[in-house]
């Protein structure tokens, strides 16, 4: 690799240091508002993912000295779920975080290597490899000796100017993955709105005459019934362990809430002897350990044990999928009736309570809503093909295999 360097991590980092001793950091120290304190779910992909924080006041953090970090720096845990590492970029929302018991920080010295460019490596098979290597699996995973062990880790580097060109198209990838994530949060928070304003507080019936039920009062015209008067329930049953396989052959096979995303399970297995099938669209349900997480099929596939598929029997998918979301509540009640982990058997699925309007206002909701759902479904299809691309691309250009032109860095910013 013509002009690239291998260095030690030691030899371009500025400054390194370990999150606080878990008796200097409690609960007791969280207030509303503050310092952020980041915790794993902060460290989910490659930049810091800043959606939910605790926070601990200004005072704490300056006592917690070089566990606070700053833009720029490059976080990653050294116990727990291993293989987490972010940086915190330059328009973070705060200027300062502290980081928890189980991360470390470190600073880059920015005239050798960018700080994405350098969490981008680690996030390739190789540069998980490194870090994974010294780990622990006695017990709670964990880095020996993190800090120390980290900085003998070798990361190929090449000059800033082609780090430069490779982040502008990873970069570019992940920001349009990113508002394709916010557009479909907003999309879906608009679906779930319009269900609760026309069948939780019924609001563009308010004109007309309501009726007492077991459920509250509903307009008349309504009834009360269960999921199975709208909708057919499959429970999932698990093939042979022996027709599993990775590489695409039989039919895609979703186990369990392990391969839940967002909205859609993300594929991780196939199965060549399939046992129960979901159609495409049906509502995925998590009926094991947790009870009540939902996701819905892009294709007809093959659940597992730990799930159940529901159907409208009269093609109102859409009123049955945000029916479902409705019943949230009502669902998680199953994870705490006293056994060890949650379930709910096909019956108790069935004889879920739910207020059933006439068929023309379930026609005219489904018009109006599955418009939501086909963008919903285009854009996570476009985010998944953006990933694969990304993901692609990323260990080549971090091993120096594919060379980047200034004719690709034009057309990329056309």
């Amino acid at each position: 690799m013509e002009e690239w360097k291998e260095y030690k991590i030691s030899e371009i980092i500025e400054e390194i240091a370990m999150g606080p001793f878990g008796s200097n950091i409690k609960v007791d120290n969280f207030i509303d508002f503050g310092i952020p304190v980041l915790n794993g779910s902060n460290l989910q992909g490659f930049k810091l993912n800043e959606d939910s924080f605790n926070y601990v006041s200004e005072e704490k953090a300056d006592s917690l000295g070089r566990a606070n970090a700053f833009r720029g720096d490059v976080v990653i845990t050294h116990r727990g779920t291993l293989g987490q590492i972010v940086y915190i970029p330059l328009d973070s929302k705060y200027e300062r975080y502290v980081i928890s018991q189980s991360q470390f920080r470190l600073r880059l010295n920015q005239n050798i290597i960018r700080p994405d460019f350098f969490v981008y490596f680690f996030h390739t098979r190789i540069g998980q490899h490194r870090i994974l290597m010294n780990a622990s699996q006695v017990g709670v995973p964990a880095l020996a000796r993190p800090t120390s062990t980290f900085k003998e880790i070798t990361i190929p580097v090449p000059p800033i100017e082609i780090q430069n060109r490779v982040m502008a198209i990873l970069l570019s990838l992940d920001d349009k993955i990113e508002l394709n994530r916010r557009i479909n949060e907003n999309l879906e928070q608009q679906a779930q709105a319009l269900f609760k304003s026309w069948f939780v507080d019924f609001e563009p019936f308010k004109d007309g005459k309501f009726v007492d039920s077991e459920l509250g009062m509903i307009p008349e015209g309504w009834k009360v019934g269960t999921l199975s008067d709208i909708a057919n329930v499959t429970m999932g049953q698990s093939p042979k362990g022996t027709s599993y396989n990775e590489n695409g052959e039989g039919i895609v096979f979703y186990q369990g809430r392990a391969d839940f995303g967002n909205r859609y399970p993300s594929v991780r297995l196939f199965t060549t002897e399939p046992t129960r099938y979901a159609d495409p669209f049906s509502v995925l349900l998590s009926v094991r350990a947790p009870v009540g997480d939902i996701n819905i099929a892009v294709e007809k596939c093959c659940i597992g044990r730990g799930l159940a598929s529901i159907y409208s029997k009269t093609g109102h998918q859409s009123f049955v999928l945000y029916t479902m979301f409705s019943l949230k509540k009502e669902l998680d009640k199953f994870n705490s009736e006293g056994t060890v982990f949650g379930s709910i058997n096909r019956s108790s699925i069935e004889n879920l309570k739910i207020v059933i309007p006439p068929i023309n206002v379930m026609d005219k909701f489904e018009h109006l809503v599955s418009k939501i759902d086909d963008m919903l479904l285009n854009l996570f299809q476009e985010t998944t093909r953006l990933a694969q691309l990304r993901d692609i691309l990323l260990p080549r250009f971090m091993s120096g295999e594919l060379i980047i032109t200034d004719i690709v860095d034009k057309n990329l910013s056309e």
